[in-house]
């Protein structure tokens, strides 16, 4: 399997609000960013979706490791509360529903295909990667163009 280096982050102006992502994909010496972003949405929508959008960007199956600030997307696969989640019919409890389930459903389905390590990393803390994405997802915010998000529930 092909090695492949991601990092991701997602952006929210106001949360919710206008969000942007961003993706920074390296495999062998050669890089390739990818943006986008939400009309209105949240943080933790964009961090997922930067994620999904890296993955599903990849021609066949590799190995990944993936580089993310967000606690929200790391824990949840790391600590395995979204396979929790999905096995209780997309409930983190008995009685509060898990948020994102679109997103989380989107993802499942790309970490089936992929080899995927997820890492965490700090944000704004000079990590070169991070703050290429971010700066590729606030960027997304400014430039217009965003799309609706039609999962968003709020």
């Amino acid at each position: 399997m092909k090695e492949v280096c991601i990092y991701t982050d997602g952006a929210c102006s106001g949360n919710p609000g206008a969000g942007g992502y961003g993706v920074l994909l390296s495999f062998g010496g050669v890089t390739k960013e990818l943006s986008g972003g939400r009309t209105r949405t949240t943080n933790n929508r964009m961090e997922i979706l930067a994620a999904i959008v890296g993955l599903e960007t990849l021609k066949e199956p590799c190995k990944i490791s993936l580089y993310s600030d967000s606690r929200y997307l790391v824990d949840a696969i790391e600590k395995n509360w979204v396979y929790k989640w999905q096995k209780n019919n997309w409930y983190r409890n008995k009685t509060d529903k898990a948020l994102n389930v679109d997103l989380w459903k989107r993802l499942l389905i790309q970490l089936e295909r992929h080899d995927v390590t997820f890492h965490w990393v700090k944000g704004h803390n000079s990590n070169p990667g991070n703050e290429r994405c971010d700066a590729l997802a606030t960027g997304a915010i400014k430039g217009g163009g965003l799309l609706a998000d039609e999962g968003f529930l709020g």
